[in-house]
């Protein structure tokens, strides 16, 4: 069922999604050689606590820390790890939720990790492009097929392809709520979208194939030929006035 947020909800996930994206500013900043991903992990719950609210993804289903980090060719669920430790060329996807006021905030972004290649800037270029062009169709009376068909689209007229096992979705006082948000779809098709609706509109694309698996520890998802994917998510609210984005800076 999908939950419709009123004016006073809605300015509470705002405050959320500040909070989240602040914690994702500072992860990103600490991007650099040498880093371990558990250091940026502890970086991101510092902040979030320190602001009076609780990392969304820490103990969520079992989930063992407060942020997902996942390198290079992990598409999304990356487990921080002391052991794991960033290299000048990594690309470097990083996802953070924070529950503030009884509601979450949600968003993704691909860091390089120093000098990167070409290749992989191409990679991050276009998936945070076409993010961006799915939020465009986040309109009053639209369809959740035309979002997802915008971001397959452009994705793959630019011969990457869109990860099919794993989707956005809606955003609420539960992290994840109706309704699904592929990242793939038909124009016209799925839900329509109303006033008061909050989705997470989060491309994960892959260079290569689409086809992920997952590892033994049940989180890591990594994408089944080793080709690297980046990540990009915001929370959006559907409003009368077009897509708002609550995950953004002040």
């Amino acid at each position: 069922m999908v939950v419709l947020k009123t004016a006073r909800e809605l300015r509470c996930m705002r405050a959320a999604g500040r909070i989240s994206q602040r914690a994702l500013r500072l992860a990103g900043q600490a991007v650099e050689p040498g880093v371990t991903t558990k250091e940026i992990d502890d970086i991101v719950r510092k902040y979030i606590e320190e602001q009076g609210a609780t990392p969304s993804f820490l103990g969520y289903g079992g989930f063992p820390a407060s942020a997902c980090i996942s390198v290079n060719n992990v598409v999304i669920h990356g487990i921080p790890s002391e052991k794991c430790v960033l290299k000048q060329g990594d690309i470097v996807s990083i996802d953070v939720g924070a529950f503030y006021d009884g509601f979450h905030g949600d968003n993704a972004w691909t860091f390089a990790c120093g000098d990167v290649s070409a290749e992989k800037q191409a990679l991050m270029k276009a998936t945070e492009e076409s993010l961006f062009i799915g939020i465009k169709q986040a309109v009053v009376g639209a369809r959740i097929g035309d979002i997802g068909h915008a971001v397959q689209e452009y994705v793959e007229l630019r011969s990457y392809s869109v990860v099919r096992d794993f989707v956005g979705h809606g955003v609420g006082a539960k992290l994840h709520e109706d309704p699904s948000v592929p990242n793939y779809g038909t124009p016209g098709r799925g839900v329509r979208l109303m006033p008061g609706m909050a989705i997470a509109i989060e491309p994960m694309v892959n260079m290569g194939s689409h086809e992920v698996r997952k590892l033994d520890d049940g989180w890591t998802t990594v994408t089944a030929d080793g080709k690297p994917a980046a990540h990009y998510e915001h929370t959006i609210a559907i409003t009368p006035d077009g897509p708002v984005i609550l995950t953004l800076p002040d």
